[in-house]
């Protein structure tokens, strides 16, 4: 989920301590684009017995203009010498700790790791005689690897001995300071590298554009083709030796050749230098949590659709002589002419000339870590046979769950994840500022301003494509999950033609703009930092290009039951412990917009997808009753979480949303 890169040198090297430098900063700075939350580096001399560790808890941009930063690289560098480093996007362990950033460091190793290690409570209470000092994932993975080290085994060895025990992604690298070799690895493929070891350095990062793009400014009359490492491969550079690359397979027995493997007696003497040490904030601990509300008695007294499950307070229903609602009386059943099988296969057999020659990926996949993306990219690796790259947009308010199971399918499936991550902060302070601006006067058509900083991601997903030269995206969104009610408070009547998922005419978009646009003149307090941002996402969203893109859900038949089998059963998905449901429950900011419709409506999109489902067939209206009221019950741990990130009081906010209850659903 992080960027790690870093510079190698050998004794005789042709690159100048100047342009290593050069080369490591432009590293940083491009790979902050993987997290902003905290960077650091391991710098390490293995002929002088000497290693630096440096780490802020700020961006990588921040930390290589701090004094200590160019003081650790300022001179010459004497080589051999080995700079590894790391921007981090934070998962397990606040940033604010200086103990759960990275390069960690557990006896003679120093790691850096991109990923998450999803049994690492497991391992620790598998190894107890390892001490854990830290939150972060990677500790466990260093522990692991200086343990094997200090049994006897050779780096080889011991990094396979820690991808047998992990589960999830991991891309590392690391050092044993007894040593003068940097090793490599990676379960999923978040390594390139440019090897030029013949001229006494190698270079990698967890990104090819981001490496070719630092090697085209800084070394551009080096012919230099820059590798992927691969799902499941490893690499171990010896700076002491004229010896090539020594790569090796994560899985296999087969023991390539290593230089001369002998570990000094003497000790490595440490640097550690800790900078911008942050301090945690201190949350309330008197939220009354009984002001949360929800009465499913009340709600099942609404009149509802007798063939769907919509309610009377849906935005532009209407009920006919026999109770059905005009949602009903217009839809279009999308698989009802699909074939199983048949259907699938033809959708599979017209991506076929979007694949690529070699081994590199051949489709983009954007993945939230939520529950069809999560299918879905199962689906395209294992089924359609192509080999896919996923992104994920990180804009704040991406779960831990979430990456978890990002972790678990990409860790598995062996595919490449490419984190972009906004400046969370930022983020993360506009969704404060524009809640509190609708807390002075609520309405639900503008709800939706909470999550327009997410919808950066089609901007980002064709980035991507120029960046490498993948043309095919394919998009895993579930067309029964259509939320038309969210447009429709806006005064933006349904669209029961729209052939997709995500598409407003253009009338109707015309017609929302303005609705926002009145609010924000009546209510000043939305003319915030935040408006430029809103701005672009609605750009990004309503009119960036979609070429060579595809909804596959919109091709063949998706079913729950079979969606759900396949997650639990073959991937160990994870769930929330508070949502009966597999869906939404990545999503940071779904438990508290559906908490406010529900509370001023008694509805929410399990409704919509409830309903959905019975009018294609899959389900019975009875199930669909059963499962909204369980469904839309209030996520309290995932509004606490919620409100205190976004740093909004809970009582205030909840009490204030609670007054939107005009009809008494919940009294």
């Amino acid at each position: 989920m992080c960027g790690i890169f870093g510079v190698v040198l050998r004794s005789e090297t042709d690159l100048s301590a100047q342009k290593a430098r050069d080369i490591l900063n432009a590293l940083y700075v491009m790979s902050e684009s993987r997290g902003k939350e905290s960077a650091g580096l391991y710098f390490y001399q293995p002929e002088l017995a000497k290693g630096a560790t440096l780490k802020g808890s700020f961006s990588a941009k921040k930390l290589i203009s701090a004094p200590e930063y160019k003081a650790l690289l300022s001179g010459d560098i004497e080589a051999p010498a080995t700079m590894i480093a790391h921007s981090r996007l934070v998962t397990n362990g606040s940033a604010a700790k200086a103990k759960n950033n990275q390069p960690v460091r557990k006896g003679h190793v120093s790691m850096i790791h991109n990923g998450i290690c999803v049994n690492v409570d497991t391992l620790w209470e598998r190894h107890a005689n390892l001490e854990r000092n830290a939150e972060v994932d990677t500790e466990v993975l260093a522990a692991l690897a200086n343990d094997a080290m200090q049994s006897g085994q050779d780096p080889i060895t011991a990094t396979r001995t820690v991808y047998t025990e992990l589960f999830g992604a991991a891309s590392v690298a690391w050092v044993d300071d007894r040593l003068s070799m940097v090793t490599l690895a990676t379960n999923t493929g978040d390594l390139y590298f440019a090897d030029m070891l013949e001229d006494g350095y190698f270079i990698f990062a967890s990104e090819r554009f981001i490496l070719e793009t630092v090697l085209a400014k800084h070394l551009p009359d080096t012919d230099t083709t820059v590798e992927w490492m691969g799902a499941g491969n490893g690499a171990v550079i010896d700076t002491a030796s004229i010896a090539p690359l020594t790569d090796f397979n994560l899985s296999s027995d087969e023991m390539p050749v290593l230089p001369l493997f002998v570990p000094r007696d003497n000790d490595t003497i440490h640097e550690d230098t800790v900078l911008g040490e942050l301090k945690l904030p201190e949350l309330s601990g008197d939220r009354d949590l009984s002001l949360i509300r929800y009465n499913p008695d009340s709600l099942k007294s609404l009149k509802r659709c007798t063939k769907c499950v919509l309610p009377e307070t849906f935005p532009y229903i209407s009920f006919d002589a026999a109770g059905v609602c005009n949602y009903c009386r217009n839809y279009k059943p999308r698989y009802a002419h699909m074939h199983p099988v048949d259907t699938k296969k033809a959708f599979i057999a017209s991506l076929e000339k979007y694949r690529r020659a070699g081994k590199e990926p051949d489709v983009i996949v954007p993945f939230s870590g939520g529950r069809d993306s999560c299918y879905g990219l199962h689906l395209i690796k294992e089924e359609f046979g192509l080999r896919p790259t996923t992104f994920t947009y990180d804009w704040g308010m991406v779960t831990d769950l979430a990456r978890r199971n990002i972790a678990r399918m990409t860790g598995e499936l062996g595919v490449q994840n490419i984190l972009v991550s906004a400046d969370l902060a930022f983020k993360r302070e506009n969704i404060r500022k524009n809640i509190s601006a609708w807390l002075k006067s609520p309405q639900l058509g503008l709800v939706p301003l909470f999550m327009a900083g997410d919808k950066h991601f089609f901007k980002v997903v064709n980035d991507l494509k120029r960046q490498t030269g993948i043309d095919l995206d394919l998009w895993c969104a579930n067309p029964l999950e259509n939320t038309d009610f969210k447009s429709g408070f806006c005064g933006v009547p349904p669209d029961f033609d729209k052939s997709r998922v995500d598409y407003l005419s253009f009338g109707r978009k015309a017609k929302m703009a303005n609705y926002f646009a009145g609010h924000f003149l009546r209510n000043p307090r939305y003319i915030n930092q935040s408006m430029f941002d809103t701005f672009t996402a609605f750009l990004a969203y309503y009119f960036e290009p979609r070429r060579d893109f595809y909804f596959i859900f919109d091709h063949f038949i998706w079913n729950e039951d079979e969606v759900n089998k396949t997650l639990l059963g073959k991937y160990d998905f994870e769930l929330s412990p508070d949502s009966p449901s597999s869906w939404r429950i990545g999503d940071g900011t779904a438990p508290f917009y559906n908490y406010i419709y529900v509370t001023a409506r008694g509805f929410c999109e399990f409704d919509t997808f409830r309903s959905n489902q019975i009018r294609e067939g899959q389900i019975t209206r009875e199930d669909a009753m059963s499962h909204i009221f369980d469904e839309n019950a209030p996520r309290v741990e995932s509004l606490l979480w919620y409100l205190d990130t976004v740093g909004l009081d809970f009582d205030t906010t909840i009490k204030t949303i609670n007054r939107l209850d005009t009809m008494g659903l919940h009294s």
